[in-house]
């Protein structure tokens, strides 16, 4: 088991008011936590990764629950979630689908109503590199209202032989949602899609 040094950690939230129209009587807040960590398996080709998995489950654990005391404390007030990984140049992007199970599970273990996949995206690149972190509603993958995404970067991350895993979280549909779709109070909750 490859040991997870941790280089930094790294929490932004926000409180979104209006995007040119109505001011919201509760503003949107969206969360991103992030972990600076070291890629055991860069620089090589190495068959059996899938362990390193399970070791990264605590350190997904503890940025869900930053991301929750983030938001409020208040795992109830969570309504989208999504996660990513960008790893750097020396790594290879399988190396960042072993966040799928770490990250996903660490917040559908921590929130009371997350019947929805997680969705996800990954990468390879080096430090400066965004992405775009997708969001979708946390119990039903359906309520178009939740559709979002948030851009994450950092000046001097990854470096070749790091990983940057993210997870995000929100409070809410986007201000101004207008699209239709299936609203949120409509969710029936069977199949984490509708």
């Amino acid at each position: 088991m490859p040991e997870i040094i941790i280089r930094k950690n790294f929490i932004t939230i926000e409180e979104i008011f209006h995007e040119g129209g109505p001011i919201a009587k509760v503003p949107l807040r969206r969360a991103v936590v992030g972990s600076v960590i070291n890629n055991p398996f860069a620089g090589k080709y190495v068959e059996e990764i899938e362990s390193f998995s399970d070791d990264l489950k605590p350190l997904g654990i503890s940025m869900a629950k930053k991301l929750i005391k983030g938001l409020g404390g208040d795992a109830n007030v969570v309504e989208g979630y999504g996660k990513a990984a960008i790893v750097g140049s020396a790594g290879e992007i399988e190396h960042g689908a072993l966040w799928h199970v770490p990250g996903g599970y660490s917040m559908r273990e921590n929130l009371p109503a997350s019947n929805a996949i997680v969705p996800s995206t990954k990468k390879v690149g080096g430090p400066g590199t965004c992405i775009d972190v997708p969001v979708t509603h946390c119990n039903a993958s359906y309520v178009r209202s939740h559709f979002d995404s948030i851009e994450v970067r950092l000046n001097d991350a990854p470096k070749a032989d790091e990983m940057l895993v993210i997870l995000v979280m929100t409070t809410g549909p986007r201000v101004h949602n207008r699209a239709g779709g299936l609203k949120a109070k409509d969710i029936k909750g069977e199949d984490g899609l509708r």
